[in-house]
């Protein structure tokens, strides 16, 4: 074997690790910088504050479907490179945030007001489920399948979800697999059913 060919064999090695490591990793890149200025180069106080919460302050009527308020970096850009975000969620009575991932942070889960059903599968595909009642905390360990649900049919439940990432993104699985172009026989093979059933689960994703 020649030396180049060595070489190129070193030099191919070298950066499939550096790939494996760099997914692994899967978080923020540290910056070199105390933050990241705004493009205009002028940050005063404004810059780091965040005031799209305000709106839950004397907010006395539930939405009428769960909903995310996010104070990630595309809505505050001032967390750019600080590896931290928050979330709102909202549950009005019986309702549910479908099972999804956060692929770049775990998420830690405090329940500010009513009750949640949760729980998180792992890579072995063992669910761990909890009741958490108003003060109780749970964490959903980075990149895992996880939930959450009001079961209460008569009352609304409010959390704050904090990430460790900017950017923690969500994958939503139903989302993801049924309001997406993968075609229908693969998903039918996929979950062990026939196309018209996949078809008439993404009728459901179509409005």
């Amino acid at each position: 074997m020649s030396n180049f060919t060595m070489l190129m064999k070193v030099v191919s090695l070298m950066i499939s690790i550096f790939a494996i490591v760099q997914t692994t990793r899967g978080g923020d890149p540290d910056i070199l910088t105390d933050f990241i200025a705004p493009s205009n180069g002028n940050p005063d106080g404004n810059f780091f504050t965040f005031t799209g919460f305000r709106v839950l302050v004397g907010q006395n009527t539930p939405p009428s479907a769960f909903k995310i308020l996010k104070a990630t970096m595309a809505e505050f850009p001032a967390l750019n490179g600080q590896s931290v975000s928050y979330a709102v969620l909202q549950f009005p009575a019986g309702s549910i945030n479908p099972p999804h991932t956060h692929p770049r942070s775990a998420e830690l889960l405090f329940v500010v007001e009513g009750a949640l059903q949760v729980g998180v599968i792992d890579t072995t595909n063992k669910l761990f489920t909890q009741n958490l009642q108003t003060g109780d905390l749970f964490v959903f360990p980075k990149g895992l399948v996880h939930f959450q649900h009001n079961a209460d049919a008569n009352n609304s439940a409010l959390a704050i979800s904090a990430f460790g990432s900017a950017n923690a993104g969500t994958v939503s699985l139903p989302n993801t697999l049924f309001n997406t172009s993968i075609d229908d026989t693969v998903l039918a093979l996929a979950f062990k059913t026939d196309v018209a059933t996949i078809q008439n689960l993404k009728k459901g994703f179509s409005s």
